[in-house]
Order: C-alpha cells, then structure tokens, then sequence
C-alpha cells in the first residue's frame, strides 16, 4: 500500500488508516489482542492508527502505549493520530463537549503519557464545541504543535462553517476533517464537506466506510439494491463488495479508516487500494443511493 500526502503540509499516510473506535473496555480487550491487530495492519501496509483519549473508556491507548514500550516496530515507522473534545458525565448519563484550553491540555498530555511517546503526528478535537471560544481553542493548538507535542492538527466531525472558524484563528493549517461517510450516508458529499476539505488542500478521512456492517447486512430497501449493485460492478474487479464499496470511497479521494476486528475485513478494506474503480463504475453506483 502506498503512503500519501494528508495535505500540502502533511503527514504521509497510509492509504487505508486503522481506528480503534470499536474497541470496548467490557473485559474482552487485552495488549495482546491489540498488538495482533496491529501486527496485521503493518504487514498490510496500514502505518497509520487513529485512537481518541475516550477510545475504551480511556483503556486503548495505554494497551497501545504498551506494544511501543515493547518496541516491535519504531516509532517513527507509524503516524499516530488522537483527539479530544468529547466528555462524558461522573454518572455517565450526559455526553457533552470540550474545546476548552485546559481540557486540550490536559487532554495531550495525558494521551502521551497512555502512549508512551513524545509525540504525536496529528492531534484533533473529535467534535466542535459550541459554547468553545475559538480564539482560545486556536491558541491552544497551535501552543502544542510550537512544543512539539504534535506535528500537525486535525478535526473531526465539524462542519463546514465550524471548520471556517477554527482556521480563520489559527496560523498552521487544519490537515484534515474526520467525517462519516458511505454508501448509506453519503451527506458529505451533498453538503459541501467533501468540496470545502479539497479546497483546503486536504484528504477527508472517511470514517464507518461500511456503514456500521449495514452495508454488508442492512435489510432495508436501499442497502440490498445498494449490494446488488456492488456486487454486480464488483465482478469486474474480481472484488467483494466490501472492497467493492471501500474502493469507491479511495477514488473520491478520501481515506477510509478501518475499524473492524474482523482480520477477513481488515484485509479487504487494505486490498481495496488495489481496486481502481472507473469513472462510470464510481457514478454507476452512487446513483443508486445519491439521490
């Protein structure tokens, strides 16, 4: 798999990106489960690991903090990516947003000390903060690039105006935007997210590139005319149509991140970069769910 420019400014990434979103802390996770994982993903050629400070209620990144302690590959081998912003209530009962300086703060130090590393390649507020004030927001991203705690910033799940704010107070440039998107949910498009994330010089990072598995299972009438279809341009590939539906993503210039456990669907959302859909092949299916 071959590595590309995130943006004009960088990092190189891996074509396909690996998540780790799925992973609960509900007793079944252990380091070992995780480093097989992530073993897998590096012999694929995905260098590229996305965690989040709340990623199994906090446990993640520290089992990830364990495998480069054990030193199976370099650290400068892979692009690490964490983000911050979404918190959760003493009772667990409210979810609620956090782009303050303080919690950023606080936030990078605390995924640097679970991840046993001095860096990380991009740090991202997982969500816009609406009560944030974007100047003080601004002011602590660009304090941790200028200390070296991260190379590059990010967001994820931001709109295009929430994105237009953020980067009208900031210096270094937003590198890219975490946004839902796939052949079931496919408003990015619509909405101008896709377009405003080019227009940034940048690469979208498409995240449930299958749609939670409704893809592969969905019942409803859109998801089985949706599997015909993939199922019917994917012949002539020689793909299933979960490569199918994961190269369709990678021609529109995004970057899937793969968050299964599954090592069958790890392997075909990597195998995908190999699948270089036609241009009628990428509108032949996007009409079936685009309007």
């Amino acid at each position: 798999m071959k590595k590309v420019s995130l943006s004009d400014s960088g990092p190189k990434v891996s074509e396909a990106i690996y998540g780790f979103w799925r992973w609960t802390d509900e007793g079944a996770v252990t380091t070992t489960q995780i480093e097989k994982t992530v073993n897998l993903c590096l012999d694929l050629g995905i260098n590229t690991f996305d965690h989040a400070d709340v990623y199994g209620d906090h446990t993640i990144e520290e089992h990830f903090g364990k495998i480069i302690a054990n030193k199976s590959f370099k650290r400068e081998d892979i692009v690490l990516f964490s983000k911050c912003g979404i918190r959760t209530s003493a009772d667990k009962y409210l979810t609620y947003y956090d782009n303050s300086r303080e919690h950023i703060i606080n936030s990078i130090n605390g995924s640097l000390k679970r991840l046993k590393t001095d860096y990380l390649d991009i740090f991202l507020l997982h969500q816009s903060d609406l009560l944030a004030d974007p100047e003080e927001t601004a002011m602590a991203l660009a304090e941790i690039v200028t200390s070296g705690k991260a190379k590059h910033i990010g967001v994820a799940n931001f709109t295009v105006f929430q994105h237009q704010l953020l980067a009208s107070y900031l210096r270094i440039p937003i590198v890219t935007n975490h946004i839902e998107l796939n052949l079931m949910n496919t408003t990015a498009i619509e909405d101008g997210r896709i377009d405003f994330i080019k227009q940034s010089f940048s690469k979208p990072l498409a995240w449930a590139p299958l749609a939670g598995g409704k893809i592969l299972n969905g019942t409803d009438e859109k998801a089985v005319r949706l599997r015909a279809k993939l199922d019917e341009v994917g012949k002539k590939y020689d793909a299933n149509i979960e490569q199918t539906a994961v190269a369709w993503l990678m021609k529109l210039g995004t970057l899937p991140i793969i968050g299964s456990l599954s090592e069958a669907r790890i392997r075909n959302g990597a195998s995908a970069s190999d699948i270089k859909l036609s241009r009628e092949d990428w509108y032949d299916i996007y009409q079936v769910v685009g309007k």
